[in-house]
């Protein structure tokens, strides 16, 4: 039941041409350590799926500044201009969907369902080539569900079988993408024992975490 693991083991969990979910606003939320481990250990090729891309030397920023993302989808880049010019000059594919859309595609991917309906985007760019449907008169477009190899997660408090809480707005996308991904790797602020965290708290329940890591110098 003890999924804590050493630094040492983070980085060689990651691969050329992963897909990567990420939570964190702007990068508050992203786990600052594991993405650290991930840009050290080289691989490239990657494809993120999260909000934003944060700043060239904040969170998941730092990997687009490295050169190792060849793909984001995500619902902004307006406050990370190397990622702007990346996509300018044809470095980096950027896939913008709408914020609520984005969530519920990767919803969906964590309930293991095909996709959502969404009138946002109708009669935009937005629909270009997408499925398009009528409902009850009023027309959807058909969003797919997103999923990826690993989703890396920031909690404030873990326990030892992975029960997670959450500080404020730092909870964000962690909670939704932990159910998206087929690994899903923890760095918490605090490790307690088993039975320390009020399950009325636990906001991410142990059975979808696979590896915990503590977060340096907490």
């Amino acid at each position: 039941m003890n999924k804590i693991v050493q630094w040492s083991e983070i980085g060689p969990l990651f691969r050329d041409r992963m897909t990567i979910l990420f939570g964190g606003f702007m990068g508050v939320g992203t786990p600052l350590g594991i993405v650290a481990a991930l840009r050290e250990s080289g691989a490239g090729k990657l494809t993120l799926i999260g909000n934003d891309t944060a700043m060239p030397d904040v969170g998941v920023g730092t990997l687009v500044s490295s050169g190792q993302v060849s793909r984001v989808v995500v619902s902004h880049i307006g406050t990370n201009p190397i990622t702007g010019k990346k996509m300018i000059a044809g470095e980096l594919e950027v896939d913008l969907v709408p914020q609520g859309t984005l969530i519920e595609r990767i919803r969906c991917g964590g309930s293991g369902l095909g996709g959502v309906l969404t009138p946002t985007g109708v009669g935009t760019v937005v629909e270009e080539g997408k499925t398009k449907m009528a409902v009850n008169g009023r027309e959807y477009l058909l969003e797919l569900s997103l999923r990826a190899d690993v989703a890396i997660i920031k909690a404030k408090r873990a326990d030892r079988a992975g029960n997670l809480v959450y500080e404020r707005a730092a909870r964000n996308f962690n909670p939704v993408i932990a159910f998206a991904a087929d690994l899903v790797i923890v760095e918490a602020d605090e490790i307690v024992e088993i039975g320390e965290i009020d399950p009325d708290m636990v906001m991410t329940p142990a059975a979808l975490v696979d590896k915990i890591v503590l977060t340096q110098g907490a």
